[in-house]
């Protein structure tokens, strides 16, 4: 037995290479490889261990090696850095095992850790379960999701471009690593067709009530016309649709991915009409509101900026908004880093929720630094003077907003200016900067 320890196969993650020669007993002595009988090079088991992800049968087909085929060493080492190189795995080896009936290859394998899915923005040309099928046949261990490093991110671009081009479509397919925050972790890839025109015709809905249609359609018209990518219309569902039950206590409303249907095709462009599944769910009616780790203000002061009513359907939106009004009130008060987490409790047996508020204060932010810009030193030091938060003050939010209706009127003589204010918060010194800028308007 001849053993390879670490040997590098041209990717990042070692590998272990084993070498095993048998043969027949009654061999006399240890043949070389060169001694063998040809039929001791064909290879007649495959066998895959180490894999929680994949099929054996899908890593076999992956690995491009056939039974019955003609096989050396270096045919092993060629699977082992294509599989390494794909991405899917942390770490390939192998060994093999010589006899007169053939060679025996055992491949072992360690999942990559990392994995996230495939998107399609629009390949209307194909059903979501055709697309997965057909990628899957070509590239086999495609299952949905990819791994974030090596190349079968690639591989899936390339097996979409011949399916794309297989039906005469002219387009030219690429792909995104998508990142929500710059430097952030790669979550996902978003695969597409450019120089293509698809364009929505209409946007139509599955699994709505008739109260709830009228609504989605009127928010959905937007989309009529403009070119169809599955991630507008995800947009457009969670910042226009979702809400449309959210105010009305369907507070687990689902949509799914949208479902485009060929409804004109010409090479001067292809027109769709999209439909997008929605499941509504339970609608809660709100039992119960209860505030935790209030300390700067009243449990009836903060009641007071909430709109919930008892018994009645969770206007989730409503709730966003008055959040957005406490927190404003912590502002005035200099508390810049209150946060307030809204956590509601389901009961689904009687469709009712119960919030809880649980407030984190943080601490008391002072005025800092005032600088106003874009006006005469004269009309600048005149503000100045006007400014009533000096240093040390606690700082409060509204105050700007204030302040700024006055300074318009106070200058109005002067032309008609833009105006803007700009709070740097710093949270070693815990004080506000406070920036306001003056700008005549053409």
């Amino acid at each position: 037995m001849v053993r390879f320890p670490n040997v590098s196969l041209g990717f990042s993650l070692a590998c272990t290479i084993v070498l095993v020669t048998a043969v027949p007993a009654q061999t006399p002595h240890k043949l070389s490889a060169k001694e063998l009988p040809p039929s001791a090079f064909k290879l007649i088991s495959i066998k895959v261990t180490g894999s929680d992800r994949y099929k054996p049968d899908d890593i076999i087909a992956a690995s491009g090696l056939e039974l019955g085929q003609t096989v050396s060493e270096d045919d092993f080492k060629k699977t082992a850095r294509s599989l390494g190189e794909s991405g899917a795995f942390s770490d390939v080896g192998f060994s093999f095992q010589y006899s007169v009936e053939g060679t025996r290859l055992e491949l072992q394998v360690k999942d990559a850790g990392q994995f996230v899915p495939a998107t399609f923005e629009n390949f209307v040309w194909f059903s979501d379960q055709e697309l997965l099928d057909k990628l899957h046949a070509q590239v086999p261990l495609f299952q949905g999701q990819l791994p974030v490093a090596g190349d079968l991110a690639d591989q899936v671009s390339e097996a979409l471009q011949a399916m794309v081009s297989l039906k005469n479509i002219p387009g030219r397919v690429d792909y995104l690593r998508v990142v929500h925050h710059e430097d952030g972790p790669i979550e996902s890839f978003a695969y597409s067709v450019s120089a293509v025109h698809i364009n929505i015709g209409k946007v139509e809905f599955s699994g709505v009530d008739a109260a709830e249609l009228p609504l989605l359609e009127s928010a959905a018209r937007k989309l009529e016309g403009a070119e169809y990518r599955r991630s507008a219309v995800r947009a457009l569902s969670d910042k226009s649709l979702a809400p449309i039950y959210l105010e009305r206590g369907y507070l687990r409303a689902a949509f799914g991915d949208a479902q485009a249907k060929i409804v004109e095709d010409s090479p001067e462009g292809t027109i769709v009409n999209v439909t997008v599944p929605v499941a509504p769910g339970t609608q809660y009616k709100v039992t119960d509101l209860v505030l935790s780790g209030n300390k700067a203000f009243p449990a009836e002061t903060l009641r007071k900026l909430i709109h919930l009513q008892m018994s009645q359907p969770a206007n989730a939106v409503q709730l966003a908004t008055d959040i957005d009004a406490m927190k404003t009130l912590y502002g005035s008060r200099g508390y810049m880093a209150a946060s307030i987490a809204a956590d509601p409790s389901m009961d689904d047996a009687a469709s009712t929720v119960k919030y809880t508020l649980n407030l984190s204060e943080g601490d008391v932010y002072t005025m800092g630094d005032l600088d106003i810009q874009g006006l005469d030193s004269r009309t600048t030091a005149r503000l100045q003077a006007d400014w009533n938060l000096r240093g040390g003050d606690p700082y409060d939010t509204r105050y700007a907003k204030r302040f700024l209706e006055q300074a318009n009127k106070e200058i109005a003589a002067m032309g008609e200016w833009k105006s803007s204010v700009y709070e740097s918060v710093d949270q070693r010194d815990k004080t506000v900067d406070v920036t306001i800028r003056f700008d005549p308007r053409r």
